[in-house]
């Protein structure tokens, strides 16, 4: 029995100091390993299509989404999203692509990164920024930061833009810089 007492005696400080010795003591590493719960959902290549009385109003493609509960609703596109947004007779009118985007399910509202391109078919302007919100119950699509719109040889610059979630009403918020050039 001494015996087995004084190999546990002996073996604790090991185990303690080895156990010790493993911790980096950098907390922010432990935090962002709190952080990264594991989704409720993961859906791998998606093809989503919104419509309304049968008509198509919105294609949404990604090729990851997830989805968390806790601690509040929320789907993230991590590797992108394109959204393609049609008229009545099926004719894509717009789209917004971007990097990033992480959609706040209980608020209805949607935020996208990183490179985004909103691209309006109808005026033929493409525009360049680096974020949008996408307010769904107020109807609304807009960005309060810069913005480099390009149509044909014409780039124009504005400090945001801002439209209807149809997007059949886009506008450059306090636009300058009208810069034609020749090809």
């Amino acid at each position: 029995m001494r015996r087995k007492a004084r190999l546990l005696l002996l073996a604790f400080p090991f185990s303690l100091l080895t156990s010790l010795a493993s911790c980096t003591g950098d907390m922010s590493e432990i935090s962002r390993f709190e952080r990264q719960t594991p989704p409720d959902q993961e859906v791998k290549q998606a093809h989503i299509r919104r419509s309304e009385q049968a008509r198509l109003q919105i294609e949404v493609d990604a090729p990851l989404i997830r989805q968390y509960k806790e601690p509040s609703p929320r789907t993230v596109y991590p590797n992108g999203v394109e959204l393609r947004f049609y008229d009545e007779n099926r004719n894509i009118k717009s789209s917004i692509r971007a990097d990033k985007a992480i959609s706040y399910d209980d608020r209805n509202i949607m935020k996208a990164t990183d490179s985004v391109v909103v691209i309006d078919y109808a005026s033929g302007d493409t525009i360049y920024l680096d974020d949008l919100i996408w307010r769904d119950a107020e109807d609304v699509i807009f960005s309060n930061h810069p913005v480099r719109a390009v149509n044909g040889n014409r780039v124009t610059y504005g400090d945001g833009f801002v439209s209807d979630e149809q997007m059949t009403n886009l506008r450059i918020t306090r636009q300058r810089g009208v810069i034609e050039f020749e090809e």
